[in-house]
């Protein structure tokens, strides 16, 4: 069952009693319930009790600091979110607060649209609509992982479902995609976290290089080798192997790789002791490795010691929809980074964003805000601080619009759309052109509901005269 505003409890903490009534004003008219404290030691304290679902707190407290209260706070209750307060003079220790734990932070006096779109990231990680506060925990699990998508969903299902085991993983995508950070949960997820955690980039090295990066080498095994080196195998011993781009390894390295996986066993290069090791391998490639079997490129019996459990990570043009939560989520890790006030993307800036292909996925939207806050001035990313190329590619999408275009408004309270819903709304009007306005296969699609998509369809005022007759069907 989607959650209520109602039911969710926040607790204020600030020693300003009127800016502290502002903030609980504004919270309450929003619809959440809230509690309220003037010092650090009483926040921890009531946090301990009440066990709030989010918490906002100054920076500056008499008795003890937002910063130490918000430690102690961690200490027992790792997952509650926590968003603090600063003042215009202390932006660097928002830096502090970011790497104490606090997911986001505010400058006071607190703007009330900030306020109302911070505590809905906190309360619901990204959820367009409200969700039980018991998917922070879910949440907690993947940092670094911004989705919203069902695609996403799934992959994080079946990464939480193999991680405690010790299957070999083949993790696969278009560059930039994030296999990195699925590997890096499913290592964090495991039995062996806490354990040596190895990387390796299958594509940096040509192909004696990595066999002695992977396997080490004895002294005078080839020019240059002066002592006897361990390699990346034994380092990770009782722990994990990452091996990324495997795909790019020559075929006398993959036979290796493949006795590693089936015996635990090696050699060092120029050496005759076996080694045994115990290591879990994660391996990802943004190759096709099938059709590299068949052009004799990739060893058939390595690809399928490899991929016991195989996870594709889509491209970001997949899931669009999840591009304006990823873009708020640099945006603010890189304005605390580079001590900038930006707080906002533009609406056009945002339509360009989710318009544009990103061939270079989630990696390269990351490049492009953090350019955008570095070179941006004011509080919000506008066009034109945005990449050329990006500019030119989106302005070609029929969906694109103009600066002069009204604000899109809700059908049911005429209320403006906010930054996510008017994004929503593009991406509900690509799908049903895409589809021809069949909203079954639309709803597919977007990976939702065909109920759902009919609701959006009404309160986003793109409903046709069938909807409106009552005929909903196709």
């Amino acid at each position: 069952m989607t959650a209520k505003t109602s039911d969710f409890w926040i607790l204020i903490v600030d020693d300003d009693v009127h800016h502290r009534a502002m903030v609980r004003a504004n919270l309450e008219q929003f619809g959440y319930r809230t509690l309220e404290v003037s010092n650090g030691r009483d926040a921890i304290e009531t946090a301990r009790r009440e066990h709030p679902n989010l918490i906002i707190m100054d920076m500056r407290l008499p008795e003890c600091d937002g910063i130490t209260a918000m430690r102690e706070i961690r200490a027992f209750d790792p997952q509650v979110p926590m968003l603090m307060m600063t003042g215009y003079g202390t932006i660097e220790t928002a830096v502090q607060a970011i790497k104490t734990g606090a997911y986001d932070y505010l400058l006071k006096p607190v703007d009330v649209n900030d306020l109302q779109s911070a505590v809905e990231n906190g309360l619901h990680f990204g959820e367009l609509k409200g969700t039980a506060s018991a998917e922070h925990a879910e949440a907690s699990l993947f940092p670094g992982i911004v989705w919203k998508s069902p695609l996403i969903e799934e992959i994080l299902k079946t990464v939480s479902a193999v991680a405690p085991s010790d299957a070999s993983v083949l993790i696969t995508g278009e560059s930039g995609t994030g296999k990195e950070l699925v590997a890096d949960a499913i290592q964090r997820l495991s039995r062996r976290a806490g354990k040596p955690f190895i990387k390796v980039n299958c594509a940096a090295l040509h192909e004696q290089l990595l066999e002695s990066e992977l396997f080490g080498h004895e002294k005078g095994a080839f020019t240059g080798a002066l002592e006897q080196r361990k390699g990346r195998f034994e380092l990770a011993d009782t722990g994990t192997l990452f091996l990324d781009e495997i795909g790019d390894m020559a075929g006398t390295t993959q036979a290796k790789i493949l006795r590693v996986l089936q015996s635990g066993t090696f050699e060092r290069l120029g050496g005759t002791q076996t080694i045994e090791v115990d290591v879990r391998v994660i391996a990802a490639t943004n190759k096709d490795l099938k059709q590299a079997i068949e052009k004799g490129a990739f060893r058939k019996d390595l690809f399928y010691r490899l991929s016991v459990v195989p996870i594709h990570l889509p491209a970001l043009r997949e899931r669009r929809d999840e591009i304006p939560l990823l873009a708020e989520h640099f945006l603010r890790r890189f304005a605390v980074k580079n001590k900038k006030p930006m707080r906002r993307i533009s609406a056009e800036a945002l339509r360009i964003m989710v318009n544009y292909n990103w061939p270079g996925n989630v990696r390269e939207l990351e490049n492009a805000v953090e350019r955008a806050v570095i070179l941006g001035l004011g509080d919000s990313i506008t066009p034109d601080v945005l990449p050329a190329h990006i500019r030119g590619d989106a302005s070609r999408s029929p969906f694109s619009t103009t600066p002069d275009q009204p604000t899109p408004v809700a059908a049911d309270t005429g209320e403006p759309l906010t930054l996510l819903e008017q994004a929503e709304r593009d991406l509900i009007i690509q799908a049903m052109i895409a589809c021809g306005g069949n909203r079954t296969k639309a709803a597919e699609q977007l990976g939702m509901s065909r109920r759902s998509l009919y609701t959006k369809l009404k309160r986003y005022g793109l409903e046709t005269q069938r909807d409106k007759d009552g005929d909903e069907g196709e």
